[in-house]
């Protein structure tokens, strides 16, 4: 199984990502060698970001990323020294949900695609549901499926609301999952985000007079499952879905069912 990248790694791996969209493996090298703004990790630490993007298939033989880092994640990755940190810019959200509309569309292709005879984009409709696919193959066979997408394949980020998270609460068919988004808006992995660990994450409230509202989550590859899984079955069958060894997945084999509470 492929490591977790460390911090360095996964910063050096991010700017790759970020650089390799304009300029070669050679340039991008030399421009990490030499410019001040990149010099806060080593090159040993450019090298192994770079060996790590190629076990993990993001990057291609002839050095092109197979993901392109939406605004806001490249500005997550540390950025050069001189470049001040971004929290909020109305580009860096309009790619986030560009980046997340595209993880839907991923997903609805993939669960039309692979034989589930109803599929239901209600996040189009309204943002009430609490999740995005409602995916039926019988009574006894549903997927209220929430899908959180990113384009960052060193580690997964998400953002929860409280919304989202009282219907996980009281809905057993309820289900999170986290799709990569590819350079062409396509899922290039799609894995299942552990409900009990959601459970035990998410902030408690500290007074009558006050809530959380909505919450960052960095979810830890031992609550990720690969594929897509709802209440113990499975939408669409595991070979079906695209696989990369990132995020620190868990083998099925090894991982829990992913229960209700």
């Amino acid at each position: 199984m492929l490591s977790p990248p460390t911090e360095a790694t996964r910063r050096a791996a991010l700017r790759w990502l970020s650089e390799l969209r304009v300029a070669g493996i050679p340039r991008v090298r030399t421009l990490f060698t030499h410019h001040p703004g990149y010099a806060d990790l080593t090159p040993a630490q450019y090298a192994e970001g770079l060996a790590w993007l190629r076990r993990a298939g993001m990057v291609t033989s002839a050095g092109r990323p197979l993901v392109d880092l939406s605004e806001s994640e490249a500005t997550d990755s540390g950025g050069p020294a001189p470049v001040p940190q971004v929290v909020w810019s109305r580009a860096a959200e309009e790619a986030r949900r560009a980046v997340g509309a595209a993880g839907e569309r991923a997903l609805l292709g993939l669960l039309r695609e692979g034989g589930v005879p109803h599929v239901r984009h209600v996040a189009a409709e309204s943002d009430a549901y609490g999740y995005d696919i409602q995916a039926a193959r019988s009574a006894d066979e549903r997927a209220h499926i929430e899908v959180k997408s990113t384009t960052d394949p060193t580690r997964l980020v998400i953002h929860l609301t409280r919304h989202e998270y009282e219907v996980m609460a009281g809905d057993r068919w309820w289900c999170l999952a986290a799709v990569l988004v590819g350079g062409g808006g396509q899922a290039v992995h799609v894995a299942t985000v552990d409900r009990a660990w959601l459970h035990s994450s998410v902030p408690a409230d500290q007074a009558s007079h006050g809530r959380w509202e909505s919450v960052r989550l960095v979810v830890p590859g031992h609550a990720l499952a690969p594929g897509l899984l709802a209440d113990r079955w499975r939408p669409v069958p595991d070979g079906w879905l695209p696989r990369r060894p990132v995020w620190n997945c868990q083998p099925v084999s090894s991982t829990p069912a992913i229960r209700s509470h």
